[in-house]
């Protein structure tokens, strides 16, 4: 009843941008997304608390860790 329901990804179009990581030099919390690389405009997509969530991220969003790129 009051346990945590898995959210269903929404269909994310990549068309040419690039998954990032924005990460808070201050308060260390991190952010996953898309960044359209003409534009730098940045679709926050999750809040990653632990390893666990980043790799959600990986497969939800079908990226490979290599591919991702970190802002602060």
């Amino acid at each position: 009843m009051f346990g945590r329901r898995k959210e269903q990804a929404a269909p994310v179009e990549r068309g040419g941008r690039v998954p990032v990581i924005r990460s808070s030099i201050c308060t260390g919390e991190q952010v996953a997304g898309f960044k359209d690389p003409a534009s730098g405009k940045f679709q926050e997509l999750m809040l990653l608390r632990d390893d666990r969530d980043f790799r959600e991220f990986l497969c939800r969003y079908h990226v490979e860790e290599s591919e991702i790129q970190r802002e602060w």
